[in-house]
């Protein structure tokens, strides 16, 4: 009995001493890898949206799970002009769902300005794609462009739609209100993969490509023909296609807002709070 009281005692009072948050984040994602070579930039940049939960551990250190929605894509049209007679080009939505540890440098709960760091780990899906010389959509995982998967190229492993990420970056925090705080933040991905964009290492042999995958395949593997005066001759097997030096990376900028949800009796901040309306 004295057990029992002593936890209906000690659970609300940890329930309200709770510091939790809900965050929202909108702005623009891109990516860096063959089609795209600046490590940042907002050329070619898409909408990012994101929605969260926050939980301070301390008055710096929280603890954050986020769901994310973005799209990210390039194209060989405005890539360097060594690149551009490839002509090759890729879009993709990212939906991805992180955990992360943020550290704010300064109280946010007495001061009106802090810088933050975050890092952590994400499990993302993708599925690159690109339009055809018809303008319909085509799927290019399942095409094997580079061989991925084939029988002839053991070495050419095919790559999974679903993988795993290590998530960092910073920003700047505001508070706007007792309970809202506004955030200026910029996020990368590091991933473990070159096939984001669905290219990576050499053309393989065109008449093996086309024999196992079909004609599409080889079309959407290289794409010079389709420019005006650019050569339709599919490049010979081992060609450099992409560049596997690098793995391919995305991240985005944007805002983000966080609104406090603090019970009653709950003192970590001080200041502002909200309540269950009062019935009459």
């Amino acid at each position: 009995m004295k057990k029992l009281i002593l936890l209906g005692i000690f659970v609300p009072s940890l329930l309200q001493a709770q510091r939790w948050h809900v965050n929202l984040f909108g702005g623009i994602s891109n990516y860096s890898g063959d089609l795209q070579n600046k490590a940042f930039t907002l050329d070619q940049s898409n909408a990012a949206f994101g929605l969260g939960a926050q939980y301070d551990l301390t008055h710096h250190i929280s603890v954050l799970s986020n769901i994310s929605l973005m799209k990210v894509g390039a194209s060989d049209q405005f890539n360097k002009p060594s690149l551009q007679p490839r002509n090759l080009s890729f879009q993709t939505q990212i939906f991805e769902w992180n955990v992360l540890a943020e550290y704010t440098f300064v109280d946010i709960s007495t001061h009106r300005f802090s810088p933050y760091v975050f890092a952590g780990a994400a499990v993302y899906h993708f599925n690159p794609f690109a339009f055809d010389s018809s303008g319909k959509k085509v799927y290019l995982h399942p095409l094997s462009t580079e061989g991925e998967g084939l029988p002839e190229y053991p070495g050419n492993k095919n790559y999974s739609l679903t993988q795993f990420a290590i998530p960092f970056g910073g920003g700047v925090k505001l508070r706007i209100s007792d309970n809202v705080v506004l955030a200026y933040e910029i996020g990368f991905r590091k991933l473990f993969t070159d096939y984001l964009d669905d290219v990576s290492s050499n053309y393989v042999d065109g008449t093996i490509l086309l024999n196992e995958r079909g004609p599409k395949a080889v079309e959407m593997s290289y794409r010079g023909g389709e420019l005006k005066n650019g050569d339709p001759t599919y490049p010979t097997a081992g060609t450099m296609r992409g560049s596997s030096k690098f793995k391919d990376i995305y991240y985005f900028t944007g805002i983000k807002i966080s609104i406090a949800i603090i019970s009653k009796s709950d003192s970590y901040y001080g200041r502002g709070r909200i309540d269950c309306p009062k019935m009459p």
